[in-house]
């Protein structure tokens, strides 16, 4: 962006601060939507995205046409990724946190063309702001593609805890049903909460039930032996229900060696097991006559 062309730009943002608002409000309020942004936290941003825009060009000088990057638009670059990770959070599509931006092009440009007689002028500062405003609004989408990332990462990651519960069955017998597929990720989040829980009762025996394991591959059975080898080092021995037909019958077929732990076709099977261990037994109670 030239010298001077930056320095009109920035003398027309200052002087002119409130009625760009104003416009850039109306302008904003047209293009809605479904955006579920109050009015006054749409009137807070934009007047700290127009504050720091004119300090962001008034910096500027003579730097490349359009280059965001620079030291000068640091501010308003955090500023951005700020409101755009609170908008993510809020429910809005990329392209309603771009509007945002966009929505800027037109009080301005109408602002440029009234006071900047000089044709010649008029065309550099129109370049110049439309590259400048088209780099803002790409950083603002791809800032919300990282938001989003994010959120749906944490979510995958509070998912995984949710689904591998550790169960205190017994004083000192714990269960870990698991459910779906069982990856690296997940091997690594299901040894932490086992591990954690095993410390916090003080348990010696700890039951993983497959039931909900759909297939063991060599993979699956790897983990479940790092599983069972990182509860036997906390001082918990561990026994694996579910094992159904077919879950054996492959377990053979592909020769995994779960070496000396206990095997179950049920947890109730594995439980009972687990108070023997404990040295008690569950028996019925006779019925009254």
């Amino acid at each position: 962006m030239p010298l001077l062309t930056s320095s009109a730009i920035s003398a027309i943002l200052r002087s002119n601060e409130s009625s760009l608002l104003q416009s850039w409000l109306t302008e904003q309020r047209s293009q809605r939507g479904r955006s579920s942004l109050s009015d006054a936290e749409l009137q807070q941003q934009s007047r700290e995205f127009l504050q720091l825009f004119q300090q962001a060009v008034t910096e500027t000088g003579d730097s490349v046409r359009g280059d965001i990057e620079t030291t000068s638009f640091r501010a308003l670059r955090r500023f951005l990724e700020e409101i755009t990770a609170s908008r993510t959070q809020q429910g809005a599509s990329p392209s309603e946190t771009a509007r945002f931006i966009f929505s800027f092009k037109t009080p301005l440009f109408t602002e440029i063309r009234s006071k900047m007689p000089d044709p010649v002028e008029q065309v550099e500062a129109l370049a110049d702001i439309t590259a400048l405003i088209d780099n803002l609004g790409l950083f603002v989408t791809e800032a919300h593609q990282k938001a989003r990332e994010s959120v749906i990462l944490r979510q995958q990651e509070e998912m995984l805890e949710l689904s591998t519960p550790v169960v205190k069955l017994w004083d000192g017998v714990l269960a870990l049903p698991i459910i779906g597929t069982l990856d690296s990720a997940r091997t690594q989040v299901v040894m932490e909460s086992l591990l954690q829980r095993i410390v916090d009762t003080g348990s010696t025996v700890a039951i993983i039930d497959i039931t909900g394991v759909p297939t063991v591959d060599t993979l699956v059975a790897q983990h479940l032996l790092k599983t069972v080898t990182a509860a036997r080092l906390m001082g918990a021995d561990c026994i694996i229900s579910g094992i159904r037909p077919q879950i054996a019958q492959t377990i053979v077929h592909l020769g995994v060696d779960l070496g000396d732990v206990i095997t179950k076709a049920t947890l109730s099977s594995a439980f009972a097991v687990a108070l023997q261990r404990k040295g008690m037994t569950i028996s019925r109670i006779k019925a009254q006559a």
